[in-house]
């Protein structure tokens, strides 16, 4: 019996990774409707993660525990940033459908596209075409209607222009450094940086069934631990141009995760929206891959959303 090819399982790997960042928003928004403060969800999320990373980067590649001193500012900066991207996202599943939130993250490459041009990318009449496909869907979504929370909207919007600058600073400044290293130390700084809100916001608690925490462990483990080695076993057989072209699956995937648990409905006009914001963001990923700052680890960073 042949075994499968490095395609294959790298293929295989890459799907796996975006099945696993999705169902993040959705578990995320079950725990908030069952009584969690948003910040003990990602709180317990990420520390596990830490403990998951480090155990596992200690015992199969213990020479990459140590980050370069080059690497350190770059790293706290992107781990700060994304931090405070997931604070952001995951309290603004308190006032906007996953499915919504989920379709206006898609517009991170176009974000991310846009940053690059700050350092030099070329910005052609294409980048225009994009950003216009990206802002009709994101009218049709969210203002056309006028049903979507402003302040909601305006969250998901913080994440993607945080997440973007968190994609382009991997890119600009820690492309020479082992993928793995540089996860679990920005991970670990967004842990630290949601512990600081924590402490500043000293949430109430209250009691809930253990099946929740249960439910927030499960999303550490397959979220943030299986998407993110996933990711990188996608990325080392294929390549991050081509795993960055799966960033619109993760969407699809929650929209309909959130459709199928959390009953999400949407309208025909915020359908079409959607799919003019997914289209921006496949045309964007294309011209991320040829985007000459772009590494092959960091490229396929924008598929680890909050």
């Amino acid at each position: 019996m042949s075994r499968p090819s490095s395609t294959v399982i790298g293929w295989s790997s890459a799907l796996l990774s975006a099945l696993s960042f999705s169902i993040a928003a959705p578990i995320g928004t079950a725990l908030i409707n069952v009584g969690l403060n948003p910040t003990n969800i990602v709180l317990v999320r990420f520390w596990i993660a830490v403990v998951l990373l480090f155990g596992t980067l200690g015992l199969t590649a213990p020479g990459k525990l140590r980050l370069p001193r080059s690497a350190v500012l770059p790293v706290i900066v992107a781990g700060v940033a994304i931090g405070v991207a997931v604070l952001l996202y995951f309290w603004s599943l308190t006032r906007l459908h996953t499915s919504i939130a989920a379709m206006l993250i898609a517009l991170e490459p176009l974000a991310t596209l846009l940053m690059l041009a700050l350092r030099g990318e070329r910005f052609t009449y294409r980048i225009f075409i994009r950003l216009g496909l990206g802002l009709i869907g994101c009218y049709l979504l969210v203002g056309f209607e006028g049903t979507a929370d402003l302040l909601g909207v305006l969250m998901v919007l913080g994440v993607v222009l945080l997440s973007s600058f968190h994609t382009a600073s991997l890119q600009w400044f820690l492309g020479e450094h082992d993928g793995r290293t540089v996860t679990a130390y920005i991970v670990l700084c967004m842990a630290l940086t949601i512990s600081a809100y924590w402490l500043i916001q000293r949430p109430v608690y209250t009691p809930v069934p253990w099946q929740a925490w249960l439910a927030v462990a499960g999303m550490a483990l397959v979220s943030t631990f299986v998407a993110r080695l996933t990711l990188f076993e996608g990325v080392k057989r294929l390549g991050g141009g081509q795993v960055a072209l799966l960033a619109p699956v993760e969407t699809l995937f929650t929209i309909i995760l959130s459709v199928i648990f959390l009953g999400d409905r949407l309208s025909l006009v915020q359908v079409v929206g959607g799919l003019f914001i997914l289209v921006s963001a496949v045309l964007a990923v294309q011209r991320l891959r040829r985007a000459k700052v772009a590494q092959p680890d960091e490229a396929a960073e924008m598929l680890a959303g909050p």
